[in-house]
């Protein structure tokens, strides 16, 4: 059996969600699990495949194994209107076997997202990443307000996941307080999932 590790699996375009995910990479590793980096290709109206089978820098694609395999899973994206990516969707609606199997039931799950501004619709991109996850009868972990930065920040992080305002041109980059809730929440996710590795181990 391998080792236990947290999927981060994520869509950017500009950069900012893919440095989330690497900072939340960070908190993951803090708490001793393997953080595996995974991303999905850009979809196009065109009929034909637009985007290479290997990524040409960053993190590879997902497949479906990455997912059925991992212990638990961050989910990251950025908005668009309101929602989640269509890459990011397209990833998802593709999942119905897993579904039909159960194998992510009982998984803790995360969701991490950036907007242009910083009313652009974090919290309901978030929610739209939770449904499908619920779906597939994952176990949600957020943000507490526990953790100081979630009632210091000036930029984003919600109870629901972390969160980052790129600004309108995209550059801004994470400041400590979003890098912290980035870090706290793949380190609440490792934990989560070695508590729950461990007790399905002792009842075994």
């Amino acid at each position: 059996m391998s080792a236990p590790y947290v999927l981060v699996l994520y869509y950017s375009r500009n950069g900012s969600v893919s440095e989330m995910a690497r900072q939340i990479a960070r908190g993951i590793e803090q708490a001793g699990l393997e953080a595996r980096l995974r991303t999905v290709p850009a979809i196009s109206t065109e009929c034909e495949a637009v985007a290479p089978s290997i990524p040409d820098e960053g993190a590879l694609y997902a497949s479906l194994d990455d997912l059925k395999n991992c212990s638990a899973l961050a989910l990251g994206s950025p908005t668009r209107f309101g929602n989640m990516a269509a890459p990011l969707k397209y990833f998802l609606d593709g999942t119905s076997n897993l579904w039909l199997t159960g194998a992510l039931v009982g998984k803790p799950a995360g969701v991490f997202t950036s907007t242009a501004s910083l009313h652009g619709g974090q919290e309901t991109t978030l929610m739209s990443m939770l449904l499908p996850l619920l779906h597939h009868g994952m176990l949600i972990t957020g943000l507490p307000y526990s953790e100081q930065a979630l009632l210091d920040t000036q930029g984003g992080g919600t109870p629901y996941g972390a969160s980052h305002h790129s600004g309108p041109d995209g550059k801004r980059m994470l400041d400590p307080h979003e890098i912290s809730l980035c870090r706290a929440l793949g380190l609440r996710l490792a934990k989560t999932a070695s508590l729950l590795e461990n007790g399905r181990g002792q009842e075994a």
